[in-house]
């Protein structure tokens, strides 16, 4: 069932938007910020019954959310969601997302965490796929001034929290031109994927916090 949830995105993404690149990466970052809402309405859900309160965990998914939510505000910037059909598609697909992660985050939370592990390599190996195709193009254009915003220069705002892998430290990274506005996101995807694989460890699972040293040790 994971992996047909995937295959589905990843055929409308391949095959709707073959030759549009941002209005692709504009669908792709709407529905991958969902799955952290789901978790998070799921913790938010359990914390209200007095099941358990697990504070880092929230911490973790809204930093994640709050990376993928500025991933797609530079798609917008772009103008990947000029079109009313791409705004169209990508809000329905991500409302369907919601709530079938919803369930499976119930059901089984190493599943929903599997789940989004396939979505972030995915988009990785979508972004590392653009970066090798259009390089030199891209680095003759300029940064959109949201990325230069989150990247360099705002307040880094949970922007390590949801590199859950590493032991966290401030990192500025590049934003001279596009190509390293991509290079940005395609290595947050892959951090968002770290992340994933220790939240699905059996340590994780009985309760210990994300950043909790023995995951990122193992990681």
């Amino acid at each position: 069932m994971i992996r047909l949830l995937v295959g589905v995105l990843v055929f409308v993404l391949k095959t709707v938007y073959r030759d549009r690149s941002i209005p692709r990466f504009y669908v792709l970052e709407t529905v991958a910020r969902i799955p952290y809402f789901s978790y998070l309405s799921v913790l938010h859900f359990y914390e209200t019954l007095g099941v358990w309160r697990r504070a880092d965990w929230l911490k973790v998914h809204f930093a994640e959310s709050w990376n993928e939510l500025h991933h797609l505000l530079i798609m917008e910037a772009l103008g990947g969601d000029k079109k009313w059909m791409d705004r169209f598609l990508a809000r329905h697909v991500a409302l369907l997302y919601y709530w079938i992660v919803v369930v499976l985050y119930l059901v089984s939370p190493r599943s929903a965490y599997h789940f989004m592990e396939l979505v972030e390599q995915e988009a990785y190996q979508t972004y590392n796929s653009f970066l090798h195709d259009h390089a030199e193009e891209l680095k003759v254009q300029p940064a959109p001034q949201i990325a230069v915003s989150y990247y360099r220069d705002g307040d880094l705002y949970m922007f390590d929290e949801f590199q859950s892998a590493r032991v966290p430290e401030e990192r500025r990274p590049a934003v001279d031109n596009l190509y390293d506005v991509f290079i940005n996101i395609r290595d947050d995807e892959m951090e968002h994927v770290k992340t994933m694989v220790a939240c699905q460890s059996v340590e994780a699972q009985g309760n210990l916090s994300p950043h909790n040293p023995a995951l990122i040790s193992e990681s």
